[in-house]
């Protein structure tokens, strides 16, 4: 197996989701309940890390949503494990590992787009700047300048998480 170049490690990838909270939890002071919404399966992960830093410094209720989008094919049906009721009219904050070219993101956000929201951000570990699409992430762990032909790897194991460049 091809060995990457170490970006962030376990203790790294903390700091980066707690500071992330604190600037959610700022954005969203007047807020009684957020939904964390993570893309499937790193993003998702993400979100319940996440989550549990904004349970330890805030008083927000928080509701995590799982998103399912295909990116062979990002066109296709996009599924949540909450109903749009569920969502709707709240503060969603849509988070993902990787910002890669964007494809992901931007369809998870026009599927979140369909439902009347008080607020929208995204949040993501890592921003690769190699977007195809006008997509930004409004909370982000670290910006990396790339090639095109390189790929950043986020790992998430109990205690050993790790994002690589390979």
């Amino acid at each position: 197996m091809k060995k990457g170049v170490l970006i962030l490690n376990h203790e790294q990838i903390q700091h980066k989701i707690k500071r992330i909270a604190y600037q959610v939890y700022e954005s969203n002071l007047e807020e009684k309940e957020i939904v964390l919404a993570g893309i499937s399966k790193n993003g998702y992960e993400f979100a319940q890390r996440l989550k549990t830093w904004l349970e330890k410094i805030s008083p927000l209720k928080i509701s995590l949503c799982e998103v399912k989008v295909d990116k062979k094919d990002p066109l296709g049906k996009i599924t949540t494990s909450l109903e749009k009721s569920d969502y709707q009219d709240k503060s969603v904050i849509l988070t993902d590992d990787v910002l890669n070219s964007g494809t992901t993101l931007i369809y998870g956000v026009k599927h979140f787009l369909e439902v009347p929201l008080k607020q929208f951000k995204t949040a993501v570990l890592v921003d690769r700047n190699h977007k195809k699409y006008p997509v930004k992430a409004d909370f982000k762990g670290i910006s990396l300048s790339t090639s095109i032909h390189e790929t950043v790897t986020l790992t998430f194991e109990k205690g050993n998480n790790k994002a690589e460049l390979f």
